[in-house]
């Protein structure tokens, strides 16, 4: 079921990037400081897009993702050791 909504979600992304990119064919002047280049519209839009998703995940992992992964392994480790120091307890 997860791979039927994968290729579902991949044709509709790759449908509407053909659509974004047939309906904005005109050429426009990229000037990133040192770097001038043309390219298409509709592929300037789409690395835009990209490259905003792209960031917007990073910074949520750096943020949110990674702290709790440092927290799950501390709280992982402390439960490890805990066990460790009951099993050792005499039974009496």
């Amino acid at each position: 079921m997860k791979k039927l909504g994968f290729i579902l979600i991949a044709l509709i992304a790759i449908v509407l990037g053909l659509l974004v990119g047939t309906l904005n064919s005109s050429p426009v002047q990229l000037d990133l400081l040192w770097i001038q280049f043309e390219l298409p519209l509709g592929l300037a839009i789409l690395l835009g897009f990209s490259l905003g998703v792209l960031s917007g995940l990073s910074v949520i992992y750096i943020a949110r993702v990674l702290p709790l992964r440092l927290k799950l392994r501390k709280a992982r480790a402390a439960l490890i050791k805990q066990d460790n120091t009951d099993l050792s307890l005499p039974d009496d």
